[in-house]
């Protein structure tokens, strides 16, 4: 058996304590679970470290040595642990970003890119992007929520970038591609796409459609590729953010008096580099995605109180 760190935090109870009882319960160990363990200490280190009676443990002059050294060695390797903590989780010199799928990061990291140093991770899960700042591993995340939802809690501050319509996709062949709106209700007999999340977004769909007058059919729960397919070959209606650019084949529909709203979220560790420039850049990415949105500029003339917030 080496001699380990744990070892001389033994070597150190007993002494503190004045007895092998008292550290024991210290420690949260047994008795004798302790005394087996102190004596695998002592002939690791060839000789008795205590003088042990009913009045108590004692130093012996090894005991004393090794106590001397613990003493230093003990608080020298708890600041190294401390030390390499702060040092892993400390804001890196650019920008690290958590992202769920959304239109405007591409716009947000090429801001930031001209400036600093930039890292990415995209998850499907607010959840485990928000955990990943509040840890350190991040300094922002880029998310949404639902437009009548709460800002999530936590210990991360919030801002919002914007308050967008929820648009659908059709292919050009589609009815509602050649209106320059649609209402929800016209869309009843539709299966629908959207991408995942963990927010509360098919909850709030369910109950836009519910106030249509319908109840929604197939949901199919996939990835942006697999989206603008379905679209693409008539399967289904995908339900998108404003901003979004369709891919070749697909047109982009507003939906009647807004029955959705989805708000674009920035979330920050306290300590996280240049808050204020990082959200200006995120607004400024979000007005640019709306100007390559012809559809979605106009619709922003009818409807000024949405888009990229003050």
């Amino acid at each position: 058996m080496d001699l380990e760190l744990r070892h001389l935090r033994i070597v150190r109870a007993v002494a503190d304590a004045g007895s092998v009882s008292k550290a024991a319960s210290l420690l949260g160990l047994a008795q004798p679970a302790l005394t087996a363990q102190l004596k695998r200490i002592e002939r690791v280190l060839g000789g008795a470290l205590f003088e042990r009676d009913r009045h108590g443990a004692r130093p012996t002059r090894l005991g004393e040595l090794v106590l001397a050294r613990a003493r230093v060695l003990l608080p020298a390797a708890k600041e190294l642990q401390d030390e390499a903590v702060r040092f892993a989780h400390a804001p890196s010199p650019g920008f690290r970003i958590g992202a769920t799928n959304g239109p405007i990061l591409g716009g947000l990291v090429d801001r930031l890119a001209a400036e600093r140093t930039v890292s990415t991770y995209t998850s499907w899960s607010t959840h485990e992007l928000n955990s990943m700042v509040e840890l350190g591993r991040l300094d922002y995340v880029l998310t949404g929520a639902c437009g009548d939802s709460g800002t999530p809690t936590g210990t991360l501050l919030w801002e919002t970038i914007s308050v967008d319509p929820v648009f659908c996709l059709v292919n050009d062949d589609h009815p509602a591609a050649r209106e320059k709106e649609v209402e929800l209700s016209d869309l009843a007999g539709e299966q629908w796409a959207v991408t995942p999340g963990d927010g509360c977004f098919a909850d709030c769909f369910a109950m836009a459609c519910a106030r249509a007058g319908f109840t929604p059919g197939t949901i199919y729960e996939t990835d942006v590729p697999t989206c603008t397919h379905l679209a693409q070959v008539g399967r289904a209606v995908v339900l998108c953010q404003a901003t979004h650019q369709p891919a070749q084949g697909l047109t982009m529909v507003p939906l009647a008096g807004a029955p959705l709203r989805w708000r674009q979220l920035l979330g920050r560790h306290p300590t996280a580099p240049e808050a204020a420039w990082v959200v200006a850049q995120a607004k400024q990415a979000h007005m640019d995605a709306v100007r390559r949105s012809p559809i979605y500029y106009d619709w922003l003339v009818r409807n000024p109180g949405y888009g990229t917030a003050p």
